[in-house]
């Protein structure tokens, strides 16, 4: 029997054992090789890269990504260019198959320029652009453009007189009926309608306690029209009476209103005139009821009695608005022009904001 016969396991084992180290040599030799066959970096200019054009840019490439660099935005005749591949189009309802350069075509929301749109970052892109309020200050886009105002600065707006509304007048009609004149001595009757406005009945509220004022003194005592008036005396005139065609002489009293809004308004008033006269010698004592739809005060009203100063927003301590004149169907309002200083009359119709002169 042979050595290789006797002694066939172990040769088996040795073999097997040789030919593990032979593998593993095998590999650890080829290491070198994988990295240069699957290599990102080819090993010279392309000659072990034949079906890749180029390769040996490939290594500029990667190290250009090593790079500091610093992306700034162009700018070509006074027109920034976009870095970005997205873009904005626009394109016309009537030729929706034509795209339009918002920079050269015409304004997309006359009167507002294109540019505008462009300069302050906003999208012109809807059909309420101009109506649209981007920093919510209560003043609308073209409101801004009109007033020369950031759009996007709530500090920033046009004047709040613009934002001022008129909502409805709340007038009290009221009347003083001077009695039988006793030499320069009257006394005198005062009512009025309660403040129900139009088709309120006017009736008595006051009357003087003395049957007979004399000049220089103030009535009333008590009641809603205490201390109110002050009699100056009386003066006797000849008009015409039309109903009879022919003059005849009035004995006229002359009252100053002693209200502080109406302090050094004079009345004159025919003395003993008939009831049924009543409402041809009636006054108004005319509140508006009035709010600001701006800043962050909308919905909130403020009652403001004519001849009377203002601030705006309501609560501001400067009081640089007079409401001049109140009637049923709007406002009058004085302002100053805050580029010039000039005084300026700004009128409200009910229902509406301030129509402003240029």
């Amino acid at each position: 029997m042979s050595w290789f016969s006797q002694n066939y396991e172990k040769a088996a084992i040795g073999g097997a054992a040789i030919a593990a180290l032979g593998f593993a040599l095998l590999g650890w030799f080829k290491v070198d090789g994988v990295a240069a066959d699957f290599s990102a970096i080819p090993a010279g200019a392309g000659n072990n890269n034949p079906a890749v054009a180029n390769a040996n840019l490939v290594p500029k490439a990667i190290s250009s990504l090593g790079l500091a660099r610093t992306l700034s935005q162009g700018d070509v005749g006074g027109r920034a260019v976009d870095l970005f591949t997205g873009i904005q189009l626009f394109i016309s309802s009537a030729q929706p198959d034509k795209p339009l350069d918002p920079y050269s075509s015409a304004p997309i929301h006359p009167p507002i320029p294109n540019r505008w749109w462009i300069d302050h970052d906003l999208d012109p892109g809807f059909a309420d652009s101009p109506s649209r309020d981007a920093d919510d200050d209560g003043f609308t886009n073209l409101e801004e453009y009109k007033g020369t105002t950031d759009p996007k600065d709530a500090k920033a707006h046009p004047p709040l007189i613009a934002k001022l509304k008129f909502h409805a007048d709340e007038s009290v009609k009221w009347f003083i009926r001077p009695g039988y004149q006793e030499g320069d001595k009257s006394p005198f009757k005062y009512g009025d309608d309660g403040g129900v406005g139009a088709g309120g009945v006017l009736s008595y509220k006051n009357k003087t306690k003395d049957p007979a004022l004399e000049p220089g003194a103030i009535f009333f005592t008590d009641g809603v029209a205490k201390n109110r008036f002050k009699y100056l005396g009386s003066v006797r005139r000849r008009e015409m009476n039309k109903a009879i065609n022919m003059e005849v002489e009035l004995t006229i009293a002359r009252i100053e209103d002693q209200k502080d809004n109406k302090k050094g308004t004079i009345y004159e008033i025919l003395h003993n005139f008939p009831e049924g006269d009543v409402h041809k010698w009636a006054q108004f004592d005319r509140k508006a009821v009035l709010s600001l739809e701006a800043i962050g005060a909308e919905g909130k009203n403020e009652k403001i009695e004519e001849n009377t100063q203002f601030g705006l927003p309501f609560d501001n301590p400067k009081k640089d608005y007079t409401l001049k004149k109140i009637t049923p169907e709007g406002i009058e309002v004085e302002y100053a022009d805050p580029k010039t200083g000039a005084k300026k009359i700004a009128s409200i119709r009910k229902g509406a904001f301030a129509e402003l002169t240029p």
